[in-house]
């Protein structure tokens, strides 16, 4: 059966940009949530002294939760080597948060989709970069999980590969025992493509996943890639919407993961709209994961 964690992505401001919130808040309102264990983003703001890390791997202990996933938003397709190299050693020293943390797996991405980069150039500095984390990673018991992304928070443009056969090009130049896929259906959707065929494509190598579900406030996906590039952060018409009343299937999901063997952590990107929408979504995961992982005597 795998186990569920909560990602905070209603505040990632308060917690990353103003600081209005405290990271031992967010450690409370998760042991509200009939959860496993809390992902943590990079960024958050009370990670910045790495003499805390072990003081919040203990809070969150106190309460009941591991820290199994460290979200991280490398830039490795910039054109300039200086700048890759300087992502590669901010992800390693993201990799060993992740492992003081407690956490087994900690994301990487491609990078930004610049105008000025091409496919093939952008796809080989992303895995260029990749495999240079990869020894770091294998020395600290971490596994680096490649998410099909959308956009950072705090991006300017959307995910160098974001669409799926760009994606897949990459992975396949990655094989390590400490490398695998974290797949998000719904920034599947996002790109205009179908996340179930996605994941038919990736399911071997699947070893997390985020759980969410979306919808436009207005207007068309045609809208969206208009107003996506050359501007920080999502688009005002995109909602993270509750889990199971948005656009993903996620019992084919779920059936698909449940026959590959899948029994990693699901990570939960919700509650943007309060905190009982994200209790909500997560009573709805709950009851599918025990219909696709039933109990064993």
């Amino acid at each position: 059966m795998p186990k569920l964690a909560a990602f905070p992505k209603a505040y990632m401001d308060a917690l990353c940009i103003d600081g209005s919130m405290r990271l031992e808040e967010w450690i409370e309102l998760g042991a509200k949530l009939d959860i496993d264990g809390l992902e943590f983003y990079s960024g958050l703001l009370d990670l910045k002294d790495p003499s805390r890390w072990a003081t919040y791997r203990k809070m969150a202990a106190d309460h009941g939760l591991a820290i199994p996933m460290l979200c991280c938003s490398p830039d490795f397709t910039h054109p300039d080597a200086a700048f890759r190299r300087k992502q590669v050693e901010q992800e390693k020293h993201w990799i060993t948060m992740a492992a003081e943390l407690g956490a087994t797996y900690c994301r990487v991405l491609s990078g930004q989709r610049r105008p000025e980069v091409g496919r093939e150039e952008g796809i080989g500095y992303a895995a260029e970069c990749i495999e240079a984390c990869l020894p770091h990673a294998e020395s600290v018991g971490v596994t680096l999980i490649i998410e099909n992304h959308y956009k950072d928070n705090y991006w300017t443009y959307p995910e160098f590969a974001q669409y799926a056969d760009v994606f897949c090009d990459l992975i396949a130049k990655l094989d390590s025992p400490h490398f695998g896929v974290n797949y998000d259906p719904s920034n599947t959707l996002l790109a205009g493509e179908d996340p179930i065929e996605l994941l038919e494509r990736v399911k071997r190598r699947v070893v997390t996943m985020h759980a969410s579900d979306r919808f436009l406030t207005e207007g068309t996906w045609d809208d969206l890639r208009r107003e996506e590039m050359n501007v920080e952060g999502y688009a005002a018409r995109l909602s993270h919407g509750e889990i199971g009343q948005g656009l993903n299937d996620y019992d084919k999901i779920f059936s698909i993961l449940a026959g590959e063997g899948f029994d990693g952590w699901i990570s939960i990107e919700d509650g943007v709209d309060g905190f009982e929408q994200l209790k909500r979504s997560v009573a709805f995961l709950k009851g599918k994961m025990a219909q696709h992982w039933p109990a064993t005597s």
